[in-house]
């Protein structure tokens, strides 16, 4: 009974050693830090989002605005931003495609909306780019009657705004990333 108390003990121990070597390599990614260096907020806040080229009054020129307004609020929050030392560059195109189709009426009951976006970070000093990637948003939404034309133009806005917001997530978070771990 003594020897399984000690070995709980030692196990415990060996625990608490563990947890104090690792204790000092975590650090909250939007924390402040203390040595003076720009913490990730301020990094984020860096990022200049030129507006998106797509012919004006196009579905997509408004896609464009809605992702290059998520993204404005996900990297700088309430604030406007500070000098810029990034340039982001951003590319999508959009698909529609029917998912079901009625049988009755001939017409779409429930499509699926595609948002294919490639972005591109420049370093604003020296010009050339530092990160690419790719992302995607698939997203589908009903259109309830398939005679009601303006319920099913918005139910395609909510469907592109959901995509958008997506698109702006997972652009913020490979951003986040690469501002923290520099790759």
């Amino acid at each position: 009974m003594l020897s399984a108390r000690i070995r709980i003990a030692a196990r415990l121990l060996a625990v608490a050693a563990l947890a104090a070597l690792t204790a000092g390599c975590f650090q909250p990614m939007y924390a402040e830090r203390s040595d003076g260096t720009p913490g990730l907020r301020e990094k984020l806040m860096g990022v200049e989002l030129p507006p998106i080229n797509k012919p004006n009054a196009s579905r997509e020129a408004r896609v464009g605005v809605e992702i290059r307004n998520a993204l404005a609020f996900k990297l700088y929050g309430t604030a406007t931003g500070m000098p810029p030392t990034h340039r982001l560059d951003i590319r999508f195109t959009t698909t529609r495609s029917s998912l079901i189709v009625s049988a009755t009426t001939g017409l779409p009951t429930n499509e699926n909306l595609g948002i294919d976006a490639q972005y591109n970070l420049i370093d604003v000093a020296t010009g050339k780019s530092v990160m690419t990637g790719s992302t995607f948003s698939r997203v589908s939404y009903d259109m309830p009657g398939s005679y009601q034309r303006f319920s099913r133009n918005r139910a395609v806005r909510d469907a592109e705004d959901r995509a958008a917001n997506e698109i702006a997530e997972n652009i913020t978070t490979r951003l986040a990333s690469f501002f923290t771990a520099g790759t």
